[in-house]
């Protein structure tokens, strides 16, 4: 089979380097790849959002299935343009992708379901979100209502700081049109936890949870990121917990989402918290998490590509998924500055030592030229490590990324341990 990946960061060459454990798969491409994809699959000249350049690529070179990785070429329709021309596409068409790309949706469709979540208000009108602050206190969340590339949410421990993210988003258009609108909810506290899960519209299959650090800095300071590492399983979710999470949450979104006419097939992703109340959903993501995947896919023992044409072909119930009894620990390096301004273009050193340590590395902002690589964005790569404990797996991650260098590298020294 040959298969097209859309994305260029370490999600998308956790999930190609996923894919080639399949024997069925002869090529791969990748739109736009990055320095390490191009190691395995031939890079191709569009950014994930040129859909009218990924659609003549398709149109021309049939590929038998595309995966759509990141959040902006979902929100824009790409999967339902690539099934336009007959192609296999994995992931959610541009009305089940809504639940990502507006957090009032996704939050108006938990209060119609009884799905628990944060208390809220939606505005677009900067007075009256000053004046709902004002009168709920802080701590305080303000959200954008739409893609923000993860940095759209701020957790608010003062009011002035509140008033300062509406403002930012209403009136000082810092996410665009993603900011027009902004959510604000009340800030829960608890153990947060990232369970990624495959569903065909029907059925829904939790992959191993898993806990993300969205923090820049140690002991969950600085601003927040994409993610600057992530363990699995996490261990707050228990069996109980998981139970609880599948007949509270996981189903009753699903079935939300088929009721209201925007069934959802892919991967859907679910941002908890669990609260003293109970766990409640903070967020949905409408993909695969990054750094979650490059945590969670080393797990899975069953196809990935078997999983995906199931999804597809809505017959996930038959699929028997299997996952490794195993802890990881996934580190992220990146460049200093980040996620505020940061250079590039520093070479990377240390990387075939990692490999011979075993480790699993993907590349993130990286490009590769005559031979060497180099920095090519914020989040340079990630370094994930297995063993049957999580101390130990947390001990080899690093072990294994203290071996990279670069310059103005930087990574968090905490991940785990909380």
């Amino acid at each position: 089979m040959n298969i097209l990946i859309i994305g260029g960061g370490g999600r998308e060459h956790a999930i190609a380097q996923a894919l080639l454990q399949d024997e069925r798969v002869e090529k791969l491409w990748c739109a736009p790849g990055n320095g390490g994809i191009a190691q395995i699959a031939e890079c191709l000249p569009y950014k994930a959002t040129d859909l009218e350049g990924i659609v003549a690529f398709c149109k021309e070179n049939r590929p038998d299935l595309v995966v759509v990785a990141p959040d902006d070429p979902l929100a824009l329709g790409l999967v339902d343009e690539l099934e336009a021309i007959g192609i296999r596409a994995f992931g959610p068409n541009k009305a089940a992708a809504v639940i990502e790309g507006s957090k009032s949706f996704a939050k108006d469709l938990m209060k119609k379901y009884k799905i628990p979540t944060a208390k809220y208000r939606v505005f677009d009108d900067l007075q009256k979100a000053r004046k709902y602050i004002c009168a709920q206190g802080a701590p305080i969340v303000v959200k954008a209502d739409g893609l923000a590339l993860g940095k759209g949410v701020t957790v608010a421990q003062t009011v002035d700081e509140a008033l300062e993210a509406a403002k930012s988003a209403l009136s000082g258009h810092v996410f665009g049109a993603a900011g027009d609108r902004v959510v604000i909810e009340e800030c829960l506290t608890g153990p947060e936890v990232s369970v990624l899960c495959f569903t065909d519209g029907r059925c829904i299959r939790p992959m191993v949870s898993a806990q993300d650090h969205k923090r820049a800095y140690d002991n969950d300071e600085g601003p927040n990121t994409g993610g600057m590492g992530a363990v699995s399983p996490n261990k707050y979710y228990t069996d109980e917990l998981a139970a609880r999470c599948m007949e509270e949450i996981f189903e009753p979104t699903a079935a939300a989402m088929a009721a209201e006419g925007r069934p959802f097939k892919g991967v859907l992703y679910f941002g908890l918290m669990l609260t003293p109340d109970g766990p409640k959903v903070i967020e949905y993501n409408a993909r695969f998490g990054d750094p979650e995947t490059q945590a969670v896919l080393p797990l899975l023992q069953t196809s990935l590509l078997e999983i995906m044409e199931a999804i597809i072909d809505e017959r996930l119930e038959a699929v028997d998924i299997r996952w490794e009894n195993a802890h990881t620990a996934c580190v992220v390096a990146a460049s200093g500055g980040y996620p505020g301004k940061y250079k590039t273009g520093y070479e990377i050193f240390g990387l075939d030592d990692v490999k011979r340590d075993g480790a699993l590395v993907c590349h993130a902002g990286t490009k590769y030229k005559d031979g060497w690589f180099y920095t090519a964005g914020g989040r340079v790569l990630s370094v994930t490590a297995k063993a049957d404990t999580l101390d130990k797996a947390i001990a080899r991650a690093y072990a294994s990324v203290d071996r990279v260098r670069f310059t103005d590298m930087f990574i968090r020294r905490d991940i785990g341990r909380r």
